[in-house]
């Protein structure tokens, strides 16, 4: 079967990968000049591993696996609040990655021939597109969605400003990494991975401005917001370089879709399902959409192509909308400041970790 994939994000190029190794005749459309992955680092959970895993493309990404440190929340002087069993997490479910964006795009297209890929190729009308099947992964503030569905509002930002960096790993770190820091007097957030054997990833997660600043305005705003933080987040937050720092307003989808498909076009990854940051599910949804279409479209005749994208969405959209909302839900619980704040830190520290890792569970389990 001829299917086309508009976008070569990561979910794109997952779903080409794994479409042409069943034995499709895949055509991937990038409309930047070349094959590239801008950011920083990217926190893949074990449910998304697990979905690469049935595509064949995980083997590789193992070595990437997070360290077995003691994670969940903690306050913004790195005291615990809430705990989860990382060690017991990853022998139930398996591991979390912490790689570079970079290299995990690399990795996921090794095995996709060059003569599959046609960057510099826009496409806004799918008209000009000759295919059984189309997949739309154009990412998070998609043309194609528009022109799908007309009367979906789009995206909105949720007036929330994110960074993420990288850089060598400084000392006296240690106690902070797969943490995630939240401060009830700001609403503010630090997350801290190691990425590799020699470097560090970190996000922010602040009230955005009036006018979104440059990374080194960022930098340092974020740096003399988080001043009296644990020491080590200010000083992480000076020494990464202008040039490895990203910014970006939080921006999600307004609702979710009340659909994936559209006949023999199919939405996937952000362009689907566009969720805040809050769960770290971003890409790990979609790798499962990705699995999920191979699984679906194996065998497929061109005549099947219609009925067997009904079967992905009839899968995948009651879990990633889900996802989608409870993602919402997170970011405006670890945002709360004021009294509000003192009561989920509270509930927090009273929380086992033993449901501490079910409630992850919920999530990681597809």
């Amino acid at each position: 079967m001829r299917i086309a994939i508009i976008g070569a994000g990561l979910g794109g190029v997952t779903a080409a990968t794994g479409l042409h190794l069943t034995g499709h005749d895949v055509t991937l459309y990038e409309r930047a000049p070349d094959l590239r992955e801008t950011g920083t680092g990217i926190v893949v959970m074990p449910n998304g591993l697990n979905a690469l895993d049935t595509l064949g493309l995980a083997e590789p990404l193992r070595d990437h696996a997070a360290p077995t440190a003691q994670g969940g929340l903690r306050d913004r002087k790195g005291r615990p609040l809430l705990v989860t069993d990382a060690a017991k997490a990853q022998e139930r479910y398996g591991p979390t990655i912490v790689i570079d964006r970079a290299v995990l795009h690399r990795t996921l297209r090794a095995r996709l021939p060059a003569d599959r890929i046609r960057t510099a190729t826009p496409v806004d009308d799918l008209g000009g597109i000759t295919a059984d099947a189309i997949i739309v992964a154009d990412g998070l503030h998609s043309r194609l969605r528009g022109r799908l569905f007309p009367g979906h509002p789009g995206t909105h930002r949720t007036g929330r400003l994110d960074l993420r960096g990288t850089l060598r790993k400084v000392p006296g770190v240690e106690a902070l990494l797969t943490a995630i820091l939240i401060d009830r007097h700001s609403g503010a957030m630090f997350g801290l991975f190691p990425l590799g054997s020699s470097g560090l990833y970190w996000f922010t997660d602040a009230p955005a401005p009036a006018t979104i600043p440059t990374p080194e305005q960022a930098r340092e705003q974020m740096a003399e917001l988080m001043a009296d933080w644990h020491p080590a987040v200010p000083a992480i937050l000076r020494a990464t370089d202008v040039a490895d720092i990203h910014v970006d307003p939080i921006t999600c989808l307004a609702r979710p879709l009340d659909s994936y498909t559209s006949g023999t076009v199919a939405l996937l990854g952000d362009a689907a399902h566009g969720m805040t940051p809050d769960l770290g599910q971003g890409a790990s949804q979609a790798f499962e959409d990705a699995a999920a279409l191979v699984r679906h479209l194996k065998d497929a005749e061109p005549a099947d192509a219609a009925e067997r994208l009904s079967r992905y969405d009839a899968e995948r959209r009651p879990r990633a909308n889900k996802l989608m909302l409870a993602s919402a839900r997170q970011s405006r619980l670890t945002t709360q400041t004021g009294p509000g704040a003192w009561l989920r830190d509270t509930l927090l520290r009273a929380t086992p970790p033993s449901l501490a890792a079910r409630q992850l569970a919920a999530i990681w389990l597809a």
